[in-house]
């Protein structure tokens, strides 16, 4: 691993002032719904990255056809 890559990484005491400064600005009320709607769009680019692949897929098994 290089060098700067461990410099870059936040270590704990960061993270505890990043959860401080997002609880200062979004509140508590709004971090459940922010993470419900982040949930949501992980789910959708996950169903469209699997209907991608299963196309993909069914593209290259299906026998070529002759023009």
């Amino acid at each position: 691993m290089s060098n700067w890559l461990l410099f870059s990484l936040p270590g704990g005491g960061e993270w505890v002032l990043i959860i401080l400064a997002v609880l200062i600005l979004f509140g508590g009320r709004k971090i459940p719904e922010f993470m419900r709607g982040l949930g949501r769009g992980i789910r959708e680019f996950n169903d469209a990255k699997n209907t991608v692949k299963k196309e993909l897929e069914d593209g290259i098994n299906e026998p070529a056809q002759k023009s």
